[in-house]
């Protein structure tokens, strides 16, 4: 147990380095399994993944089990003797190449069906440009004029400081938590436009069953529609190596009914066309009259 609760401040801080999340983070055997997340197009990815992991557990089964029967039965303290005759049995070979072509076509064709499915961006109702920089994200509606950056929340930006003396486990999810999140609603296909500005970065979002990088110079495709009775918040960080502070770079979804999201983007849709208007002119003090302002032009005073 003591060597336990010494290793553990240095599995916190590799597993920040590498950029996973930590805050959330539980032990058990539900972490070795990606979740099912909380949008149609994530379960179809966990079904088929658990699907293809039955598969492959049957062949190991099959392949491993006859290995060792074969080891086990056909040792040479019981009296094997090999047999060097037997160096071709076109029968077998047949069996052996046309059985995995067989299972790799059964395997193919869901897999590409979900697959196809991933990239389906048609009937979408709201677009969302995604571009990622070092080290956060801007996200622009291009539907409604709105956009704004995101990056790590002031907690963590300063907790993570090297000597700064504050502990990271009394700051509300550490490393995962954004000063502005991505605003969206609950069933609605969102389509997002994924591009960056400086080097690759990978937008990541496991509840949504969404990866998909960010290159500059090219724009990448990615949706989601979350569940109608799942509103809330969902993380995720970059997960591509995108530089020094790459652990630094969390993504936040705040995942509202549409009654709110409409009125979250009136909101913000005013507040920002009142920041970019421009400042009204100063009121101007008009000149002070003559004295005889009633003189004609040209008249003199007697």
């Amino acid at each position: 147990m003591m060597i336990r609760a010494k290793l553990a401040p240095l599995a916190l801080a590799a597993a920040a380095a590498s950029g996973f999340p930590l805050a959330e983070a539980e032990s058990g055997w539900g972490q070795l399994n990606m979740p099912r997340g909380v949008t149609e197009i994530s379960r179809k990815i966990y079904d088929l993944h658990m699907e293809i992991f039955w598969v492959c557990v049957a062949i190991a089964v099959v392949v491993f089990g006859a290995m060792i029967w074969s080891i086990i039965t056909y040792r040479k303290s019981r009296g094997a003797i090999p047999d060097g005759t037997l160096v071709h049995n076109t029968k077998v070979e047949f069996i052996w190449t046309v059985v995995p072509v067989i299972i790799l076509i059964a395997m193919a064709v869901p897999a590409a069906r979900t697959l196809v499915e991933t990239e389906d961006t048609t009937k979408t109702e709201l677009t969302i440009k995604v571009t990622g920089f070092q080290w956060g994200w801007q996200y622009d509606y291009l539907d409604d004029g709105v956009a704004y950056y995101s990056r790590l929340d002031p907690k963590s930006d300063a907790a993570r400081e090297l000597l700064s003396g504050i502990d990271p486990n009394t700051v509300d999810h550490y490393l995962l938590n954004v000063d502005h999140p991505l605003v969206v609603p609950v069933g609605t296909k969102v389509r997002l436009l994924v591009t960056a500005v400086d080097v690759i970065h990978s937008w990541w979002v496991p509840d949504f069953g969404v990866k998909k990088d960010a290159i500059p110079g090219f724009v990448n495709e990615a949706w989601f529609r979350v569940d109608t009775d799942k509103p809330g918040l969902y993380r995720g960080q970059c997960a591509e190596l995108c530089g020094r502070d790459h652990g630094f770079m969390p993504i936040v979804v705040d995942v509202r009914s549409k009654a709110d999201f409409a009125t979250w983007l009136k909101d913000k849709t005013a507040e920002q066309k009142h920041a970019a208007a421009p400042p009204a002119a100063p009121a101007v003090t008009p000149a002070a009259a003559p004295a005889d302002a009633t003189s004609p032009p040209g008249a003199t005073a007697s």
